[in-house]
């Protein structure tokens, strides 16, 4: 079972990192439909913040998962 943790934690960490790359994809086609409600400037803002942070945090800690896993599936491989 632990031979394929780090490969399991790989492909995890590759939806993370899919799942940010999504959010920066979809933030353009969703915030019109949300700015629809009556919201001022900066509330607009700081919502457009709060995804793009959420993205970047997908995708970061989606990298950090892949490249930890995949260094510690070498070191089992040598």
């Amino acid at each position: 079972m632990s031979d394929k943790k780090p490969l399991n934690q790989i492909i995890w960490g590759a939806a993370l990192l899919m799942a940010g790359i999504g959010v920066f994809y979809r933030i353009p086609h969703v915030m019109p439909k949300i700015f629809e409600f009556e919201t001022d400037s900066f509330q607009q803002g700081f919502i457009k913040l709060c995804f793009y942070v959420m993205g970047i945090i997908l995708a970061g800690g989606g990298i950090k998962k892949i490249l930890a896993n995949y260094k510690q599936l070498n070191s089992k491989k040598d």
